[in-house]
């Protein structure tokens, strides 16, 4: 704030002389705007008008009456302590007593003994009046803090007030608020802030387990009943209310009785006029036998869906078990029938194929298969798997392409997004059968962008998205039947036509994609499956997707090239001993990690590294590649599973320099999987 003119003044008294023309002149030509007085009363009188400092003379305080001066400075208020410049002559010896007293008199005086230059007096001046003006500042902060305080003051009388009134309005609607509250078998409650003060209804003490009135209640006695898991909630819910407004929270209580109950607590914190709480007040439930209900609820559909799912499961598989023992018992009563043995063999082989399809398909839903990764337009591989896909849907359906030339890059596992939409075109071309309109698939992809309430319900964030849909004229599905698709073993398809896996592979597919699927379908109109994929920020790269890897020829083990073979199942490990070693490799066998790492400390020959993911003892393959590479630099590594028991590991394991073999394998898969990794000609 800016102070007024007279306050910004340098009041001059030197009546002896030139003296207080000179000072003027200098103090003008520095800027600082000055005024001479022709005596002290005249001084003073223009003192008490205002003034930024006063620039005096020794001799002129001592020759003039001081005693109003004085008194003029004793009714300063406690901000102002007014700045005095004392221009002295030169003393060859110590000031007088009377002299020294009437300075220390003047309190805040800067002296200046003469012969004074220009440049002198006026920065003497200058720092002065910067004094005086912060001086200034601090009698604003004053006024200003005694006007809030007077303000506060106001309001506090109109807060008392107001409270007094709210206070008798509550008491004479609070006996029909129990009433009304009581019979809907809710107990009400209020506390007061100032006070401390609780009110609470006859049901509040009975659902603790109190007669009567019952302890004085506040937020210590009330944590005191809470289940010790869950007073880390409750704090901080009360915590939070203070900043929302509002309480609301369910948690378990200990009565007295020490019975443990499900409570809800509802609550509204009211607020005075300058925004602090003053109450807060609201309603409990008891809601056990609720939670009881829906427990029991929960538990009931579980049992059904892992009922349906494992029944689906022994179905299946007892079919496959059934074509592999059969044909092996048989294979075992007359192995020297080599014809019969080799047709029984290409069966029992054909059944393990179709058991580990059905295998992938249950991982796929649960989110543990093997991912491999890869940045890529996704219409590149629709279009490399259009002949697949047009032998898959038949000639007697139209199956037509329509993909956005401009569509960015998605990462997701080729192998498993080409599965999908193969099994998406077998379940339109089934949905096709028997009807008499023209039977049509369509393939389509686009970019879009979905917004907060479009992936609300999701599990996803909002943002670019690459959609791929496939679409049919089928009968379409019922909307009871719509709802469930996506679970494991339901199927709309007769039996035998079916297991019921395939939209649940194509479900945990997507969602190990970070996307998701969605179904729309109309009886008799057909039926669109559409997989939402997050645009990815790098470019799509050039490596291939599902390449016939098949056509590489069989690699042998050169000379003396050694796996150091790590699997903890004994008879899985007896197997993959036999295949090495029929393919000419040397096997050091090791069954965890803990005694792989012993092998690699020591000095043996070890080409490459061929280990199980899943292991026991606390470190799995991934991590043992790692201290492998640690142990001996440039060391190949080769990792099998076919089940991560860690969700996140599964999905990333494919995403590094570790090369992963799916299990089963069978021996040619091994040996291309070695050539690829050890990087030799085929022998």
């Amino acid at each position: 704030m800016t102070a007024p003119a007279d306050e910004e003044r340098v009041l001059i008294l030197a009546p002896r002389g030139r003296d207080a023309q000179v000072a003027e002149q200098v103090l003008d030509r520095a800027g600082t705007r000055a005024e001479a007085c022709p005596d002290i009363s005249g001084w003073l009188a223009c003192l008490q008008a205002g003034a930024g400092a006063a620039l005096v003379t020794e001799e002129a305080l001592g020759e003039g009456r001081t005693d109003d001066l004085f008194a003029w400075l004793d009714a300063q208020p406690p901000w102002s302590d007014f700045p005095f410049i004392v221009l002295a002559t030169r003393q060859a010896g110590r000031r007088s007593e009377p002299a020294s007293r009437l300075l220390a008199r003047l309190g805040n005086v800067v002296l200046l003994e003469r012969p004074v230059n220009a440049e002198t007096l006026a920065s003497a001046a200058a720092s002065a009046l910067r004094a005086r003006r912060r001086q200034y500042q601090a009698r604003e902060h004053l006024l200003e803090r005694e006007r809030a305080q007077e303000q506060l003051r106001l309001a506090n009388e109109d807060l008392e007030r107001r409270v007094a009134e709210r206070t008798r309005e509550v008491e004479a609607a609070h006996e029909t608020l129990a009433f009304a509250l009581d019979a809907a078998g809710l107990a009400s409650w209020d506390l007061d802030y100032r006070t401390g003060a609780s009110r609470r209804s006859p049901r509040f003490n009975a659902v603790f387990g109190y007669e009567g009135t019952g302890p004085r209640w506040d937020r210590e006695s009330f944590l005191a009943h809470i289940v010790e898991e869950d007073r880390e909630t409750v704090e901080r819910a009360f915590t939070a209310t203070l900043e929302t407004g509002k309480l609301d929270l369910e948690c378990r209580i200990r009565r007295a009785d020490g019975q443990v109950r499900w409570i809800a607590l509802r609550g509204q914190i009211k607020h005075d006029d300058a925004g602090l709480p003053l109450r807060i007040a609201g309603i409990l439930m008891d809601r056990t036998d609720q939670r009881l209900t829906e427990e029991a609820l929960r538990q009931a559909q579980k049992m059904e869906a892992i009922g349906q799912l494992t029944g689906g499961v022994a179905h299946d598989f007892n079919n496959l078990l059934t074509v592999i023992v059969g044909g092996l018992d048989m294979m075992l009563r007359r192995p020297e029938q080599i014809d019969r043995v080799k047709r029984l063999a290409e069966a029992a082989m054909g059944a393990a194929r179709r058991g580990e399809q059905l295998t992938q398909q249950l991982l796929a839903f649960s989110r543990r298969q093997m991912l491999r990764p890869q940045t890529l337009n996704p219409n590149r591989l629709l279009l490399d798997f259009k002949p697949l896909a047009e032998r898959a849907a038949g000639g007697a359906v139209e199956l037509v392409f329509d993909l956005d030339p401009a569509l960015d890059p998605i990462r997701i596992d080729p192998a498993q997004f080409e599965a999908a939409v193969l099994n998406l075109v077998v379940n339109a071309r089934d949905a096709m059968e028997g009807g008499d309109g023209h039977a049509r698939i369509a393939v389509a992809s686009r970019n879009v962008r979905l917004g907060t309430a479009a992936v609300a319900e999701k599990g996803i964030s909002p943002g670019p998205y690459v959609v791929v849909s496939v679409s049919d004229t089928g009968s379409g599905i019922a909307p009871d039947k719509l709802q469930r698709v996506f679970e494991p073993f339901f199927t709309t398809k007769e039996v035998g036509k079916g297991t019921g896996l395939g939209l649940s592979q194509v479900y945990g597919f997507t969602r190990s994609a970070n996307g998701f699927a969605q179904i729309e379908s109309e009886l008799g109109r057909g039926t669109t499956v559409s997989l939402y994929f997050p645009r990815s920020a790098d470019p799509a790269g050039d490596e291939a997707g599902t390449g016939p890897a098949a056509a590489l020829p069989l690699r042998r083990a050169g000379a003396g090239e050694t796996v150091l073979l790590v699997e903890d199942d004994e008879q899985v490990l007896a197997m993959a001993v036999e295949s090495l070693e029929e393919l000419s490799y040397r096997v050091v066998v090791a069954r965890n990690a803990a005694e792989a790492l012993e092998y690699l400390k020591g000095v043996e020959r070890i080409d490459i590294l061929f280990s199980d993911v899943v292991m026991p003892g606390g470190m799995n393959g991934s991590q043992l590649a790692v201290e492998a590479q640690k142990l001996r630099p440039g060391i190949k590594a080769l990792l099998t599973s076919g089940y991560v028991a860690n969700l996140d590991e599964g999905q990333v394991i494919g995403q590094g320099d570790l090369p992963v073999l799916n299990k089963p394998y069978r021996r040619d898969e091994l040996a291309r999987s070695l050539r690829l990794v050890l990087g030799g000609e085929g022998r």
